[in-house]
């Protein structure tokens, strides 16, 4: 076994596998950008190096020759890559081991055997492992196409080669029909790329997305059965799951055994996922999976597989890097229970997912749940990187039971200080057809606009909110009271933009009266806290003039000052801003250009993704406040517009 070992990530992973490291008695060092210097990885690990010239992970964590250095000078003897980052990266594990340090993963070769998904599929064929059916040739004469078609099955996908946002895609249900959506297909695939040429696969009606944890030592593998990743948002997971529901000792044999063929095929060491693609149309079958690609590192989602199995893929992770063999047999790996994982993010749900910045001032899970998580209170949360708060894991004897202990965790879990998507969570872990196990990749898709409305306020919670605004939660016997008569007092909040005015005559330490519109609330203390109308005081954190009421998954309220509202009003609502920290990437917008509402402006790149601003309204390109390259905060004016001259 190793002594000490260097992890080349940041976040949770470099923090999950510190804790593994410091239970079998490693030593462990972490290295940092200038983004993290007080992150919470650099504070666990016993050492920590300053790699790089700044935050964004070309300059820092990509940075494969300082931090091979780092592990040198440090006395490390192997590498964990985590995931992300150069985890999948053959030429940096050759690196490793020409510096003569051990790379905890899989070799060099196997990395780039499941590099490329074509020569992959071509592999796995080889081995005996299923694969989507489907034509990828160069013979496109319509008869000999409608062969293919029938021998693959129909229904099937007539997809342009170089296709793109549906164009040159034609769904085909029946052989009657083919001849004419081939035609219809070339056609536009002519029109949009000026290439006509199309691939034909099979049609997967109710895909699901079913993944094979395995483990290989090099020669040999085993698996740790399945996790079921099916609930996804724009083929990002979002909720995990393990075992899969609805799965069959048959089908589950038959993708274990196909996924430890596809390991040992290329001589697989350490942790990996072999993903497949499910027809869940007619419930799970062990003729309808079929092989995606393999993930050669360790999967964000690896918690639900250790819930079931009990074991810690970390540690094994360790032992076979350092040259032990593979921990247990096959026939000793069974299934306990029943596990749930879900992906707690800083992003604005109602505004389409937008990821989110912010300094967290409060953070707590509950009691009982595995909360995986590479932030603490007081952290913020960078643009420069993944914007993943936690992942909440629970375990239960059965699949119902661990869903209500998800939910229950979700509904516990307190965060302020950005916003989240722990309310939509909290959604899909109540959704009827989740709960039935009924799940396939579409389900968000279908039920959006329910899943992502945001929870709304009622008296209780905005009279929670005042009440922290007046600091009237800890009253004392003097507080509140004029010489001869309670005291009234007012305060403004709002709650998404929508202000609203809470009144209050406290009628003593222990009693309060609340007017908020037409309803009036009494307040009365217990033993236990703040009964208000009847019902229990939720938990309530101030920061600054962010007011936070841990219900319903977090309700934000902002008190208002006036006389900083009333400043503000003087603006003229044409400047563009930069709704959260990024880099500018292009900007489209020329001063005196005419635009038109929704019109592209401009592109800010941040938290990994691109975020098109757009105008507002019609007008008239007055001023550009940055250029393309210019790195911005939160609120920046970028663009602003005028209003376009009436024409003679």
């Amino acid at each position: 076994m190793f002594n000490k070992i260097l992890i080349a990530n940041r976040g949770e992973i470099a923090c999950r596998v510190m804790e593994t490291a410091r239970r079998l008695g490693l030593r462990t060092v972490a290295v940092y950008s200038d983004a993290d210097r007080d992150a919470k990885h650099v504070a666990l690990a016993d050492e920590a190096v300053h790699i790089g010239h700044g935050p964004a992970p070309a300059d820092s964590y990509l940075l494969q020759d300082e931090i091979l250095a780092a592990a040198k000078a440090t006395g490390a003897e192997g590498i964990h890559p985590g995931y992300g980052f150069l985890s999948e990266n053959p030429d940096f594990v050759e690196k490793v081991e020409a510096a003569g340090l051990a790379f905890i993963g899989p070799s060099a070769a196997a990395i780039r055997a499941m590099g490329l998904k074509d020569a992959a599929k071509a592999l796995m064929e080889e081995a005996g492992v299923p694969v989507v059916p489907g034509y990828h040739g160069e013979n496109q004469e319509a008869g000999f196409l409608a062969e293919q078609a029938e021998q693959i099955g129909y229904p099937v996908l007539i997809k342009a080669v170089a296709g793109g946002g549906g164009k040159g895609m034609r769904l085909v249900e029946a052989p009657k029909d083919f001849a004419d959506a081939l035609a219809s297909a070339q056609g536009e695939a002519t029109t949009a790329f000026g290439n006509p040429a199309v691939l034909i696969e099979k049609y997967v009606q109710k895909p699901r997305h079913i993944e094979v944890q395995v483990f290989g030592d090099g020669v040999s593998a085993v698996h740790l059965f399945e996790r079921d990743c099916s609930l996804q948002r724009r083929h990002q997971k979002v909720i995990e799951e393990a075992p899969a529901p609805g799965m069959t000792q048959e089908m589950r044999r038959a993708m274990g055994q196909a996924a430890v063929r596809a390991a040992e095929a290329i001589g697989y060491a350490g942790a990996g996922t072999v993903e497949f693609i499910v027809d869940g149309s007619d419930g799970l079958r062990a003729d309808r999976f079929w092989f995606m690609e393999m993930n050669t590192r360790l999967q964000v989602e690896h918690p639900v597989t250790e819930a079931i199995t009990g074991v810690d893929l970390v540690e094994w992770q360790l032992r076979v890097a350092s040259g032990e063999g593979l921990p247990c047999r096959q026939e000793d790996l069974t299934i306990t229970g029943h596990a749930f994982e879900a992906r707690l993010y800083a992003e604005d749900v109602p505004k389409g997912f937008l990821p989110a910045t912010g300094t967290l001032s409060h953070l707590t899970f509950p009691d009982g749940v595995r909360a995986d998580s590479g932030v603490r209170a007081g952290d913020t949360i960078s643009p420069w990187y993944d914007p993943m708060i936690a992942k909440v894991v629970v375990h239960g004897p059965s699949r119902a039971a661990a869903l209500r202990r998800l939910e229950d965790a979700l509904m516990r879990t307190e965060v302020a200080g950005t916003v989240t998507n722990l309310a939509f969570l909290g959604a899909l872990a109540g959704h009827a057809g989740f709960a039935a196990g009924d799940v396939d990749t579409g389900l968000i898709a279908r039920d959006l606009d329910s899943l992502a409305a945001a929870p709304e306020p009622d008296p209780r919670h905005q009279v929670a909110a005042a009440m922290a605004a007046l600091d009237l939660i800890d009253t004392t016997a003097e507080t509140g009271f004029t010489l001869w008569a309670p005291l009234q007092r007012a305060v403004e909040l709002s709650w998404q933009g929508t202000s609203f005015v809470a009144t209050v005559a406290v009628d003593g330490p222990d009693h309060q009266t609340w007017s908020i519109g037409s309803e009036t609330l009494s307040c009365v203390r217990r033993a236990q806290g703040w009964d208000v109308a009847g019902m229990r005081l939720p938990p309530v954190v101030r920061d600054g003039a962010r007011i936070t009421v841990f219900d319903r998954f977090g309700l934000s309220f902002d008190i208002i000052d006036p006389l900083a509202r009333d400043a503000g009003m003087t603006g003229d609502g044409n400047v563009v801003e930069a709704p959260m920290p990024g880099l500018v990437k292009a900007v489209f917008a020329r001063v005196g250009a005419p635009v038109a509402a929704g019109d592209r402006l401009a592109i800010l790149e941040a938290m990994k993704m691109e975020h098109a601003l757009l105008a507002a309204r019609d007008g008239i390109v007055a001023e550009i406040l940055a250029q393309a390259g210019d790195q911005v905060e939160a609120g920046a004016a970028l663009v602003r517009l005028e209003e376009a001259e009436p024409s003679a």
